[in-house]
């Protein structure tokens, strides 16, 4: 059914047309109404709707998006009660004080209602929007750290079209001037983006267009909620700056691997609405990382040790170097070959990084590379009897597949310069790190070494048990 939506140039109608245009009901735009006329739905049948409340709840009926009016009863008349209390967000006498309370409301809440975009949501928003520079000038002070956060979320996730709202109609209605923010020293207003980014959480040297990044689980467990917040960031770098997200699996581990691991963090990937563009493997590189690995041992880059592991880590942590570390040439190959064979010779030795055993970060002391597995690989079955480790196949995968920003958490820090040596000495294009903080909870684990402890040993039920 074809609807006229007609307004008054006073009035606040952002909330209808929003919720309208994600619902993806049409609607066609009149401002012919005296000023002070309540705004109306001509519908092709001769009815009418009166009120952005009433019009509100025509939307959210009427759409097919779940629970944008509410699952239930009582979410419905939740939703109501908001839609009631939005009109006080267009009081400037009130307006700090409804900010107050909608922030220690959402406290502990990520949307109004329920837990997905709702009605509620639209009206607060064009509420705070309709507010123009007052409610900017609140978002920049911190105040309300909870409102911000909200309303940033609903930006980010729905910015295709709050954004052109924004642009259209604000300072066109009589309410408020249409917000502008500073980019690279720029005045912009919302909706014309065009090769700039809006305000928010940069990549340091990103360009738009340019980005890529990658979401990179290793298939050894399930998801868990912390790499929820490393899967989100990268989608939300990603269309900040129109680029994409690619999901390289790590698969350099056959012991703790399996497909059942893969299909379900694609299926929790898709769940988490995370849009990526293709799935790659580090198994399909094996035979390149061989070849970088072999190309430093020739230039004395790397060096094979026999050392027993025991010994090695205790002469790590002391900063003392291997006897194997002048092995020359000759005799690097030779061992090296062993290791390729799977020999029982090649399974006493290892693959080892010649960086610097002095240096006080313990991660540039002579890392690992390269160890024998004669496991068969769940993929590309027993072609291989050795495997790089995720130290040394990390940088040269996200370098050649043209990773530009590689998001890491931040308690792996002292990591980042044996990623950045490595890359040097393979003579790779440099990949930017970018750290985040680990996402730590109260009362619950979020390593998956230590969850998969409480699996195998029956504390719970299995990965799904709460």
């Amino acid at each position: 059914m074809e609807i006229k939506l007609s307004f008054s140039p006073d009035s606040p109608l952002l909330a209808v047309i929003a919720a309208a245009k994600i619902a993806g009901i049409p609607l066609s735009p009149d401002s012919s109404l005296p000023t002070g006329s309540p705004p109306t739905f001509l519908f092709s049948n001769g009815l009418e709707l009166r009120g952005t409340k009433v019009m509100l709840s025509y939307v959210g009926c009427t759409t097919s998006i779940c629970n944008f009016y509410g699952h239930d009863a009582l979410e419905s008349c939740q939703m109501d009660e908001w839609l009631e209390y939005a009109p006080i967000m267009a009081s400037g006498a009130e307006f700090e004080g409804g900010c107050s309370y909608i922030d220690g409301y959402l406290l502990k809440r990520t949307f109004l209602v329920g837990h997905c975009l709702s009605i509620a949501d639209i009206a607060i928003w064009a509420g705070l929007v309709g507010n123009g520079q007052r409610w900017e000038s609140l978002r920049k002070s911190k105040k309300f750290a909870n409102l911000v956060r909200w309303f940033n979320s609903l930006s980010v996730k729905y910015s295709a079209v709050l954004n052109k709202i924004t642009s259209t109609y604000v300072g066109k209605c009589g309410m408020g001037k249409q917000i502008v923010v500073l980019v690279k020293g720029k005045e912009q207003a919302n909706g014309d983006v065009g090769d700039k980014v809006k305000a928010g959480i940069d990549l340091p040297d990103a360009i738009v267009g340019k980005v890529r990044l990658r979401f990179a689980p290793e298939p050894s467990g399930y998801l868990h909620i912390g790499h929820s917040k490393e899967g989100l960031l990268n989608q939300y770098f990603a269309q900040r700056y129109k680029g994409h997200v690619i999901v390289p699996f790590d698969d350099t581990n056959p012991a703790k691997e399996s497909n059942e691991f893969v299909d379900n963090i694609l299926k929790d990937i898709e769940t988490l609405g995370i849009k990526y563009m293709m799935v790659t493997y580090t198994s399909n590189y094996f035979h390149k990382l061989m070849e970088m690995a072999e190309r430093l041992i020739i230039q004395g880059k790397a060096y094979v040790d026999d050392t027993p592991r025991e010994k090695m880590q205790k002469e790590r942590m002391d900063g003392i170097k291997s006897r194997c570390r002048n092995y020359s040439l000759e005799e690097n190959m030779k061992l090296w070959k062993e290791m390729i064979a799977g020999s029982e010779r090649g399974l006493q030795c290892c693959l080892r990084g010649k960086l610097d055993m002095q240096d006080l970060n313990k991660s540039l002391q002579d890392p690992v590379y390269y160890r024998c597995n004669p496991i068969s690989h769940r993929r590309i079955g027993s072609s291989y009897k050795i495997y790089p480790t995720y130290g040394f196949a990390c940088p040269f995968v996200d370098s050649i597949e043209g990773i530009t920003h590689a998001l890491r958490s931040s308690e792996y820090h002292d990591c980042n310069a044996q990623y950045y040596r490595i890359q040097e000495d393979m003579g790779l294009r440099k990949v930017q790190i970018y750290e985040f903080s680990r996402l730590n909870m109260v009362y619950t684990l979020l390593s998956k070494r230590k969850l998969l402890w409480f699996v195998q040993n029956d504390k719970v039920e299995g990965w799904d048990d709460p």
